[in-house]
């Protein structure tokens, strides 16, 4: 027991951790709970253990490679940007080679999992890879890297489906397009958080291109995601529980609008981090819907 206290304490392996945000559960729970959203409606309840493990532990090591594939890419900025400037790649803790090594067990791991859904799974999860990929370096070139995030997060539910039924349907479009605006939304508060920092070292954001109108935009993106959600509702004949949570999901919403309100950065975090709970709000009316009320 020592010796294994001793192996996590042990600076490395901090760093390690630290690098895949393993410290940090916030992103994964921005990331499952849409996707076991999508995996309950497809399999009209409970998946099956073999599902469920395959898309948690597979969205538990597909944002840790994520982070390690970011920090290796924003090695060279992370440390002129207040939030960051303590990652281990940006102090020199954490070497680029030993970050490659890491990323690469990640990555291996999440594809032993999709090996055993199908073939439309696998093809799909090399997509989002791919697109996963490209965000890091969506940042130098565009002001819209949050909208290539939000195709990334959102890969996670044709997947879904795509394990459970061997096709894509309607249902899983609204979920997506849901999905998407949403991260743009919580994205741009993430990046409202570093936006004087990024404009002086040149990384671009949508927190920079909204400027002024950033919390304008936002309110819209959120309004879309509760239009896309009460659709989804009603194409899946939900009943009036699912409008009280959605009417729960609006509150948040405008929770975070006014955190917002002065552009603070803490605040901003704080609006960000709010968004795992908007996401467990609809992992849990749809659990019910399914899985309580069917």
């Amino acid at each position: 027991m020592n010796r294994a206290l001793d192996y996590f304490r042990d600076p490395r392996t901090q760093a390690l951790l630290q690098v895949a945000r393993l410290d940090k559960p916030v992103g994964t729970l921005l990331l499952l709970w849409p996707t076991l959203s999508a995996l309950w409606i497809a399999s009209d309840g409970w998946p099956g253990w073999h599902l469920f493990l395959v898309f948690v532990l597979g969205t538990f090591l597909t944002r840790s490679a994520g982070c390690v594939v970011n920090d290796i890419s924003d090695r060279s900025f992370d440390g002129h940007v207040k939030r960051t400037v303590n990652r281990p790649l940006a102090t020199g803790a954490l070497t680029v080679k030993a970050a490659v090594i890491w990323m690469g067990v990640l990555l291996t791991g999440a594809l032993l999992l999709v090996l055993t859904t199908n073939v439309p799974t696998i093809i799909l999860a090399g997509i989002s890879a791919l697109i996963a990929g490209l965000y890091p370096l969506m940042k130098r070139i565009t002001h819209l890297p949050q909208v290539v995030l939000g195709v990334a997060f959102s890969f996670g539910i044709p997947m879904a489906f795509t394990a459970a039924l061997g096709e894509v349907p309607p249902a899983a479009g609204l979920l997506f397009c849901a999905n998407l605006v949403w991260v743009i939304a919580y994205d741009t508060e993430y990046a409202m958080v570093d936006r004087d920092d990024d404009l002086k070292i040149g990384i671009k954001s949508t927190a920079i291109l909204f400027g002024e109108l950033d919390r304008l935009i936002i309110g819209i993106l959120q309004a879309m995601l509760l239009i896309l959600l009460w659709q989804l509702g009603k194409q899946l004949d939900y009943g009036h529980l699912y409008t009280v949570f959605l009417i729960a999901i609006s509150a948040l919403c405008i929770q975070q609008q006014w955190l917002i309100r002065h552009r603070h950065r803490d605040l901003c975090f704080s609006a960000f981090k709010n968004n795992q709970f908007l996401g467990l709000l609809l992992f849990s009316a749809i659990f019910i819907e399914v899985s309580v009320l069917s």
